[in-house]
């Protein structure tokens, strides 16, 4: 093999530019208009969503002084909507207008972010507060996921879907370095409530965009759904379970998204507790695994590829690394893991994302996507909760590596399950 056709071409040829439009490769989906508002609106949108994020957390284990269980218990109650209206969410949304609807929960999430941050400046914040506020954010985000992630696919034609899907994991893991950097700033110099306010300013570029799109340009959207709600959850589960391609990617989704992101939950932990940083180094630390997720996303959206080898790769290196993570004493060592986590981590879930997206009928995509917006986020509450405990009871750095080698377990089941015969390629794109 020659160097030029080694793993790391695509990244090397989108730097410089090289070969097959270099850069314009990358990034050819933002010459669709309606995508290129919905991109650059989300790049705003989320970075203020990392802020938030951030700055809850913070609020949580130093402001109030919660304990590892109660930063577990606000995570859980954010995400527990996710867990219990997803499946449902999913048919709403192959039902539902998904430009106007989204118009909808972004206003919403807005209002939430303006709540927690007049409770916090105002000195009235406690606990409760922050697991209400999170739980209505949770079921916000239930409905919103679901519907961003099937409007994709009309965004932009089946051609440069893949392309589409790494580009949106951009916006998100660029916002994941920004996001945090902006909320250790900010808390340093103002407070924790302005984290909140800068996330509740931030919607309105996301709103804008969707107003400003051309519904005429859109892709066909699904055929109107008639049947009763129930049987239509009935029939994407059926559907998931039926098709081996797709029940793969949920199974290892299932165990990576339960006990592999959730080690984000104890991040303030080792931060404060095993690296002694303070909230400028917790933000830097969060954004490490952003850099190493962009690297990945733009390789993946060079390369518009989303085969299953692709996909087990990722999994299996981000168990590893997480194992790794639980063990560093070093602060240069865990920032270095970071990054690699993050690459992993992208490489899985954007080829998870964009295989379902390409393996879905679109009268059944809302649905198929719910689901697995149910196990990569919907786990959280169950994942962010058991390893709230096992830090309690073993300590932050025992409980990472467990749940780090638990990841790796549902590799195996996963490997086992396909039975070492490759399946189709489904979701691959021509070079």
């Amino acid at each position: 093999m020659s160097r030029a056709d080694g793993p790391l071409s695509p990244l090397l040829a989108v730097l410089r530019g090289g070969r097959a439009g270099g850069w314009r490769r990358a990034f050819v989906s933002l010459r669709v208009r309606n995508f290129r508002l919905f991109w650059f609106g989300q790049v705003i949108s989320l970075v203020g969503t990392w802020a938030q994020l951030t700055g809850q957390s913070w609020l949580v284990v130093d402001d109030l002084r919660g304990s590892p269980l109660a930063l577990g218990t606000v995570t859980m109650l954010q995400f527990l909507p996710v867990l219990l209206f997803s499946l449902i969410a999913g048919a709403v949304v192959d039902r539902a207008n998904k430009r106007a609807f989204l118009i909808g929960t972004q206003a919403a999430a807005m209002a939430q972010a303006l709540a927690l941050g007049v409770l916090a400046s105002t000195g009235h914040v406690t606990l409760w507060h922050v697991g209400a506020l999170a739980f209505c954010l949770g079921l916000v985000n239930a409905f919103d996921n679901p519907a961003r992630q099937a409007f994709i696919s009309e965004l932009v034609d089946r051609e440069l879907l893949p392309n589409a899907v790494a580009l949106n994991s951009i916006i998100f893991n660029l916002a994941r370095i920004v996001g945090p950097m902006v909320a250790g700033i900010s808390i340093a110099a103002v407070g924790t409530a302005s984290t909140f306010f800068i996330n509740a300013a931030s919607f309105l570029p996301v709103i804008a965009g969707l107003m400003l799109m051309r519904p005429d340009e859109l892709q066909p959207a699904s055929p109107a759904q008639s049947a009763p709600l129930w049987q239509q959850v009935r029939e994407g589960l059926r559907y998931a379970l039926d098709t081996p391609p797709v029940f793969r990617v949920m199974l290892l989704m299932a165990f990576i998204g339960t006990f592999g992101y959730n080690f984000s939950v104890v991040l303030p932990l080792l931060a404060r507790d095993v690296l002694k940083v303070e909230s400028v180094g917790f933000g830097g630390l969060s954004s490490a695994m952003g850099v190493g997720s962009i690297l990945a996303a733009l390789v993946l959206a060079y390369r518009r590829q989303a085969g299953e080898g692709q996909l087990l790769l990722g999994a299996v290196a981000f168990g590893l690394l997480l194992v790794l993570l639980g063990v560093s004493h070093w602060l240069l060592l865990t920032v270095l893991v970071l990054v690699m986590l993050g690459f992993a981590g992208v490489v899985f879930t954007t080829t998870s994302n964009t295989r379902l997206q390409l393996l879905s009928p679109p009268h059944l995509r809302g649905r198929v996507l719910s689901l697995y917006v149910l196990l990569f986020l919907g786990s959280t509450p169950i994942g962010g909760q058991l390893l709230g405990l096992a830090a309690d009871k073993l300590g932050v750095q025992v409980a990472v590596v467990v749940f780090g080698l638990i990841a790796l377990l549902g590799v195996g089941v996963g490997l086992f399950h396909r039975g070492g015969v490759p399946s189709p390629d489904y979701a691959h794109a021509d070079d």
